[in-house]
């Protein structure tokens, strides 16, 4: 059976053993992956420490793809009293999870302390942090994504707000981490604790990920420009969104309007168009001729009232004249018209439709 073992200083690992085992032999086996004593291995499943060294890993519970915490004692002697008396859970070793919050903490960074408290100041330092963000447009676009609390304070050009808020959100998430670390240190092996020792590996995860992505794939955090071509409709000039992910063709009432082709609009055929948000169909255009390049052909538009974008050519049009985008440079349709999407200098002003949209 395959065991999952994580340790206090996010190791993950992974043991294929028999249930038969003996926990002595188990932690064996630990010791060769943590490099960690045997004897200084204290295994908890469930939020609770397995202390029999001499029983199997099946009597102890441990399940096929079960989870075990792997904590390393500081004391070899005296693992038993550790966990028969409260004053002995000092003695485990939290030197792992990097949270130094108290002077006992700081004593053991020594040196590197003050330069550890210098780094800080100077990430909360507000001026600073202003003047990234002011010579960083993309981050900013970020901070409003992820804190519109702290972007809205930015964005009022008052430092002195500026700092008040950061100030209460450094202090607050300060307070959550003294807090997380008060409740594993008083009960390490506490159903609670082990939750947020799980999330915080979880966490760490999640920002290695993503490290990883903006190390190896930095294109995934731009923006995709959307494909667009230009087109007539009814004689009028119409900027087309490409959409092979849409079922049906459509327009917007506006744009209807703009290519006097509202008066042909079915509304027999009303209803709920449901994508990523939910709009209202007034009706449908059964049949409309649309020029692209110097070839005309006919589609039916579903015509949307609070629709953002004018026109979307979706999956019906474009299976019906057989319709093939060639990567990012230009879409065939009937093998004999080529058209070439557009550039962004083009579009650029539509990006504002496609938020709204999303």
């Amino acid at each position: 059976m395959k065991v999952t073992v994580i340790t206090l200083a996010d190791e993950i690992f992974v043991l294929d053993v028999s249930e038969d085992l003996e926990l002595e032999n188990f932690k064996a086996f630990c010791e060769v992956e943590s490099g960690f004593p045997a004897p200084e291995i204290m295994i908890a499943h469930n939020g609770m420490p397995l202390l029999d060294d001499k029983k199997s890993l099946k009597v102890l519970g441990i399940r096929d793809g079960d989870v075990v915490i792997l904590q390393h004692m500081l004391n070899s002697s005296s693992n038993t009293s550790v966990l028969s008396s409260n004053s002995g859970l000092q003695t485990l070793d939290f030197s792992g999870i990097q949270v130094p919050t108290s002077s006992s903490s700081l004593t053991f960074q020594g040196s590197g302390a003050n330069a550890t408290s210098s780094r800080t100041n100077l990430e909360q330092d507000p001026k600073i942090i202003r003047d990234m963000f002011l010579a960083n447009p993309d981050q900013l676009a970020l901070l409003k994504q992820n804190n519109p609390r702290l972007a809205d304070a930015f964005l009022t050009g008052n430092l002195d707000e500026f700092a008040t808020v950061l100030k209460e959100q450094v202090e607050a998430k300060a307070d959550r981490e003294r807090q997380r670390i008060r409740m594993m240190n008083a009960h390490p092996f506490d159903t609670e604790a082990q939750r947020l020792i799980a999330e915080e590996i979880r966490q760490k995860n999640i920002e290695a990920n993503m490290e990883a992505a903006m190390e190896f794939n930095p294109e995934s955090f731009g923006t995709v420009v959307m494909l667009y071509i230009n087109c007539r409709v009814n004689g009028f000039p119409v900027k087309a969104f490409i959409d092979s992910g849409a079922q049906t063709t459509i327009m917007s009432a506006a744009c209807a309007e703009r290519c006097h082709i509202m008066r042909l609009v079915d509304t027999r055929w009303a209803g709920v168009a449901k994508g990523v948000g939910v709009q209202k169909i007034i009706g449908r255009i059964h049949m409309v001729q649309i020029q692209i390049e110097n070839d005309y052909l006919t589609t039916s538009f579903s015509v949307l009232e609070q629709q953002p974008m004018d026109m979307l050519l979706g999956l019906d049009m474009l299976k019906r004249h057989q319709a093939s985008c060639k990567g990012h440079f230009n879409i065939v349709l009937q093998v004999t018209i080529t058209t070439f999407f557009l550039w962004v200098n083009e579009v650029f002003y539509l990006f504002s439709c496609e938020e709204e949209q999303h």
